[in-house]
């Protein structure tokens, strides 16, 4: 791809001649990061919308639909550290094209797909190039940015993350409603044709330039994608298998252990996957946990506001996405708010803010019912895109900025591993929160509804479909039986939904109080 000179690069080389010029302009090279960034952000909310159409055309339970997104997270989560490192070493702009390339063709592989199962297989795909592609993006700007700049760079970073994501659900929306669910997926293919043009044009190559007499630590990069690939398939297979069954106690056991076996290993390497010394600043670590909370609470949230949108309250696709825009416009407005903010007092005042706001945004869902007005709706929405855009910007820099050069895309790695295992944890933990509290309450509230008890007990095989917010109603039913089913399944969606945020509110307070706590220094992202 290059030559070996051009590998080595220093960072601010002088340009010499109009190629060189280009190649050596921070701008462009953001504008070329940003069209990759654009996809993946886009796609991991395009699915939300269209998981209820996949359902229906494929026969797909709500067990598929979550590994339509699992599988996709699970991928991106084992592999980024391994993206990262891979860029490293053997060149950011080379792993961050084939990132791209990949990634395009196996979103045009799902959209030709005929069977759940070819989905799921294409989505792991689809991850495993996103593994490539994000790490890198942050690496190639950490090389290209002055320090002073970066943390403006990140806000401009976080900001394309955020509108991509924000475009997801009325893009998507508009696509399955008018085109079709495959259409969401096939999108994907002039962006990325798009995105190689111009960053082949563009992009400098960098790297760590001792990286390449290094051993390459193999061991590190199974025993930290096993452990990974174990850990969060234990959290998903708990709400089938019971959270204190064997399986799932033995898979997140086994995981953990993986992880810390990781650890370990990293401590007696020389040339480590991921240089363990990087956690000695607390701001980096604080800022690894903030972030995938940040994510647990989003994508959770999103994955489940998105069903109530269209299957209880009967909203299409695009009705859904454009409810959803306060979210999405105030992550946007949040982003470089964010980074501002953390530019002029660290993290320690925008990590706790961010998260509190998004503290905030779950407990006000806890007034919600299932036939709640919109008014009070949106201002959860807003307090949750100003939390996850402040939290986006401030986490990027606390990680990537506290990181040395060398390591960035390690860095990066990290955080985009973090940010996709919070993804992973957020939808599993909170979609199994909804379906046990559904099937506990279900049949109480179909009784309370003015159900039958016998035609209530008869009904409770149906809680997989109440957990996706369908009443489990047939055309036969008197009208009257029908209107109580509805009811007392929508009450036991929304049970599940109280518990869901409840928890994910909880947890937004323990990360502000951790990250006031634990970021003791202003000054904790001086760079290196």
């Amino acid at each position: 791809m290059s030559s070996a000179s051009t590998l080595a690069e220093p960072r601010h080389s002088a340009p010499a001649g109009t190629a060189r010029d280009r190649r050596s302009n921070p701008w462009l090279t953001l504008t070329a990061v940003a069209f990759g960034l654009f996809m993946v952000g886009l796609d991991g909310s395009v699915v939300s919308i269209a998981n209820p159409e996949i359902g229906r055309d494929l026969g797909a339970s709500t067990a598929d639909l979550q590994w339509v997104t699992n599988s996709y997270l699970l991928a991106l989560a084992a592999a980024l550290i391994l993206g990262g490192k891979l860029g490293d070493r053997f060149g950011r702009r080379t792993y961050y094209l084939v990132g791209v390339a990949g990634f395009t063709l196996a979103s045009v592989a799902i959209g030709l797909s005929d069977s759940i199962e070819g989905v799921i297989a294409f989505r792991a795909l689809q991850g495993f190039f996103g593994a490539l592609l994000m790490p890198n993006t942050l690496g190639l700007l950490r090389a290209v940015f002055p320090p002073k700049k970066f943390g403006m760079a990140v806000g401009i970073w976080a900001m394309v993350s955020s509108v991509s994501t924000a475009l997801g659900p009325i893009v998507g929306g508009f696509l399955v409603q008018h085109v079709s669910w495959q259409s969401v997926f096939h999108i994907n293919a002039p962006i990325g044709v798009a995105a190689l043009a111009f960053s082949a044009a563009v992009l400098p190559q960098s790297r760590n330039e001792h990286a390449a007499q290094e051993k390459f630590d193999v061991l590190g990069v199974v025993l930290l994608a096993a452990g990974l690939l174990a850990l969060v398939f234990g959290v998903v297979k708990g709400e089938t298998w019971g959270w204190t069954s064997g399986g799932t106690l033995g898979a997140i056991g086994t995981g953990l252990l993986l992880v810390l076996l990781f650890g370990w290993w990293q401590t007696r390497m020389a040339s480590p996957l991921l240089p363990m010394r990087l956690f000695r600043n607390p701001a980096l670590t604080i800022g690894t946990i903030i972030t995938a909370l940040n994510f647990f609470v989003l994508l959770g949230v999103i994955f489940f506001v998105m069903i109530y949108l269209q299957n209880v309250r009967g909203f299409s696709p695009v009705e859904a996405g454009v409810r959803t825009l306060p979210l999405s416009l105030a992550s946007v407005v949040a982003s470089p708010l964010g980074a501002a903010l953390t530019d002029k007092f660290g993290p320690r005042l925008t990590m706790p803010l961010g998260m509190t706001l998004q503290g905030a945004a779950c407990f006000t869902m806890l007034t919600w019912e299932a036939d709640s007005a919109y008014h009070l709706m949106w201002p959860a929405f807003i307090a949750l895109g100003l939390g996850v855009g402040m939290v986006m910007a401030s986490s990027s820099d606390a990680i990537v900025g506290n990181a040395p050069v060398e390591d960035a895309g390690v860095a990066g790695g990290l955080q985009a591993t973090a940010l996709q295992i919070g993804g992973a944890l957020g939808t599993s933990v909170l979609v199994s929160l909804i379906a046990g509290r559904v099937g506990a309450s279900l049949a109480g509230e179909l009784t309370s509804a003015g159900v039958p008890a016998p035609a209530a007990a008869g009904l409770l095989e149906a809680k997989d479909a109440v957990a996706m917010g369908v009443a489990p109603v047939s055309a036969d039913l008197p009208a009257q039986l029908k209107v109580s089913i509805v009811e007392g399944s929508h009450n036991a969606f929304m049970n599940g939904v109280h518990a869901a945020v409840l928890t994910a509110g909880v947890l937004c307070v323990a990360g502000a109080v951790l990250a006031v706590v634990g970021v003791r220094r202003v000054a904790g992202h001086v760079h290196h």
